[in-house]
C-alpha cells in the first residue's frame, strides 16, 4: 500500500500494489492521483509543493522527474547510491540536498498508517481481494476525513 497524505496526516491518494513490487516506480502514479479542488474557479491542484519520502523512493530518476515538475523532494540517499556516486569521483556530481529538519515531518505518513490500522479489517488483512481491501481503505480514509472535519468545526 502506497499512501500520500497532507500536512495534517489525512490520506489524499492510496495506491495498492502487489507485495513484491518495488516502491519507487509507484511514486509518480501516486502523485498523479492527487486532486485538490480550488475554492474559486480554475482547475484542481495536482502538484504538491514538496514530497517527503523514505529511502525506498530515493532513486535518481525519481529525483529528476520531480525536479522537472518543479516539486521539491526530501529523501535520504541510499548507501549504494552514495557509494556509486563516490566511485565515479568528480563525474559523480554533488550529493542531493537533504534537510533533516524537513525530513522529520515524514512521521505524518507513519501516523496516518497507524490511524488506518485502527480499523480491524485493515490491520488484520482479512480481505483477500484487492478490490475489497481498496474499498475498506476508502471507507477508513473517509472516516478519518470526517473525524477531522468534525473536530475542526467543534
Amino acid at each position: 500500500m502506497h499512501l500520500a497524505v497532507d500536512r495534517r496526516g489525512l490520506p489524499m491518494s492510496i495506491l495498492l500494489t502487489p507485495g513484491q513490487a518495488g516502491d519507487n516506480p509507484h511514486l509518480l502514479p501516486l502523485l498523479e492521483a492527487i486532486c485538490v479542488r480550488r475554492d474559486g474557479p480554475g482547475r484542481p491542484r495536482k502538484r504538491p509543493d514538496r514530497v517527503i519520502a523514505d529511502k525506498a523512493y530515493s532513486h535518481p530518476s525519481t529525483r529528476g522527474a520531480l525536479r522537472r515538475r518543479g516539486i521539491a523532494f526530501t529523501s535520504p540517499e541510499r548507501e549504494d547510491q552514495i557509494e556509486r556516486r563516490r566511485a565515479k569521483g568528480s563525474r559523480g556530481g554533488r550529493p542531493p540536498a537533504f534537510d533533516p529538519d524537513i525530513y522529520a515531518g515524514r512521521n505524518v505518513v507513519e501516523r496516518c498508517f497507524n490511524r488506518l490500522k485502527q480499523f480491524r479489517g485493515l490491520a488484520t488483512r482479512y480481505t483477500k481481494r484487492a478490490a475489497y481491501f481498496r474499498a475498506e481503505l476508502t471507507i477508513a480514509a473517509t472516516i478519518l476525513w470526517l473525524r477531522t472535519d468534525l473536530q475542526d468545526t467543534a
